[in-house]
């Protein structure tokens, strides 16, 4: 009996330290689950940071370089601005269009038809030109040559026959000439015209504005009287002020007079030509 009882306390005690053991294994085993969630959650939490330690270094790096070219910009803006003011400054003080013919004589251009040819000038960025409407007559088909020596076709928008303006149309990209007002323009200003006369691609002249609201051959006081030497292909270039503004579409000459030219008035060119565009494409472009 003794030995039976030995026997079945020894397997009590083998019982409960299995018991043990196993209670032992169980915490090793839910400390090390709660060990891994502990780093991979502080892992995760790191790497969390990182990224938004880094993409807060790549908001701050755009941020610079946005406020880095925005400084270049306007840097450019104000050189661009200052250039201008010193080519108009010497135009006023010193006769020296060489400032103004720089900056403005990209936007005119030459235009040949199958019969004649002319000048005009760029209007708008995006390709319209307008130019006298005499340089298109009889014409079937127009070729607009610009001064970085490329050729485009025109299309024809329309045109006044009484205010001897006609608009056209290429396509790109262009710098356009800007418009003055007429009205500003006092006898004695210095102007500067840029064509081609009889071919000499951008051509410039300067000269005066000598009289103001005189007659053209409409009988309409819309005209500059200038002493700028015009010649034929002068026709529909641009009269520029010392500020490189259009202040007038240069447009005929006394037959065998010198110093007689003259040049529409700018006011009335601008209302014409968004007359023709309104007339022909239903909007104004000017």
């Amino acid at each position: 009996m003794r030995g039976d009882f030995d026997l079945h306390k020894s397997h009590k005690r083998h019982k409960w330290h299995l018991n043990i053991l196993t209670a032992v294994l169980l915490i090793v085993i839910v400390g090390q689950i709660y060990i891994f969630i502990y780093v991979e959650r502080k892992i995760d939490r790191s790497i969390n940071t990182l990224k938004d330690n880094v993409d807060n270094k790549f908001v701050d790096l755009n941020a610079g370089f946005n406020s880095l070219s925005d400084s270049v910009n306007l840097i450019s803006s104000a050189q661009t601005s200052l250039e201008d003011e010193l080519g108009s400054l010497r135009a006023k003080t010193s006769a020296d269009f060489s400032g103004i013919i720089e900056q403005e004589i990209k936007g005119v251009v030459t235009i040949k038809t199958d019969v004649s040819q002319g000048s005009g000038f760029l209007i708008t960025d995006d390709g319209y030109v307008i130019t006298n409407a005499h340089v298109l007559v009889g014409a079937r088909l127009a070729n607009i040559y610009t001064y970085d020596n490329k050729v485009y076709p025109a299309d024809f928008i329309g045109y006044d026959s009484e205010m001897d303006l006609a608009l056209l149309k290429i396509e790109g990209d262009f710098d356009e000439l800007e418009f003055g007002d007429s009205d500003e323009v006092r006898i004695g200003e210095k102007v500067l015209a840029l064509g081609n006369p009889f071919g000499l691609s951008f051509t410039a002249t300067e000269g005066i504005i000598s009289a103001m609201d005189r007659k053209g051959n409409n009988e309409l006081p819309y005209y500059f009287q200038t002493d700028v030497s015009l010649n034929p292909g002068n026709s529909g270039g641009p009269l520029i002020n010392t500020d490189g503004e259009v202040i007038g579409i240069n447009n005929f000459k006394v037959a065998g007079a010198e110093g007689l030219g003259f040049a529409l008035e700018s006011n009335y060119a601008f209302d014409t030509i968004n007359q023709i565009a309104e007339d022909n494409l239903n909007m104004t472009i000017l």
